[in-house]
């Protein structure tokens, strides 16, 4: 048991002792001390040097947050939208209206139109008459809009929650399509219902 053991082979030279690295499964570099690993991660969190350097950062991160929610609101990913816009029933009634053509949307057109005929003494009651016609036009849409939408949630989802779904889908009907958010995701004259 405690007996003197004899060596057997001389010992090797550990100066010309090379390791193998490129073992089957291993990474490749030697394992970094705990000094280094742990200075690295300390320079990783490292906080500003003063508040003109912190404010920079801040402000480059509010950017990048702020590019990624503008990009998911115009593709429509519900992550990204804001509260009034969440749920299956905001997106149905979103779809429903993108689907259709709306006279309210023209509305913003129309109104140059009769500035410039007003202009001209002879038809400028025609201007006129022009836009009491799109009001009129635009009011009984929305109406059309509204029971129409009211029918096809009752028949898609009769147990959502619908109130105040009919008011935003005609204040997305007032909008140019080019300029709603989030983005129309379904073309002009799709069966939505």
């Amino acid at each position: 048991m405690l007996r003197r053991r004899t060596p057997t082979a001389p010992a090797a030279d550990l100066s010309t002792t090379t390791v193998d690295l490129s073992k089957a499964g291993g990474k490749g570099r030697p394992t970094p001390k705990r000094s280094e690993s742990q200075k690295q991660r300390k320079q990783a969190v490292r906080p500003p040097a003063n508040s003109k350097e912190a404010r920079a950062l801040a402000r480059a991160r509010m950017r990048e947050e702020r590019l990624a929610r503008a990009e998911g609101l115009k593709r429509g990913d519900e992550r990204s939208l804001p509260a009034r816009d969440r749920g299956p029933v905001r997106r149905f009634a979103r779809d429903y209206v993108d689907a259709r053509y709306n006279v309210a949307e023209y509305f913003m057109l129309v109104i140059p139109v009769v500035l410039v005929l007003g202009l001209i003494r002879p038809i400028a009651l025609l201007g006129t008459y022009l836009l009491f016609l799109t009001v009129v036009l635009g009011i009984a849409d929305s109406v059309r809009l509204r029971l129409g939408l009211k029918r096809a949630l009752a028949a898609k989802l009769p147990t959502a929650e619908t109130k105040g779904i009919t008011m935003y889908a005609v204040m997305r009907s007032l909008q140019f399509r080019a300029l709603r958010l989030p983005k129309p995701q379904v073309r002009r004259g799709a069966k939505v219902a």
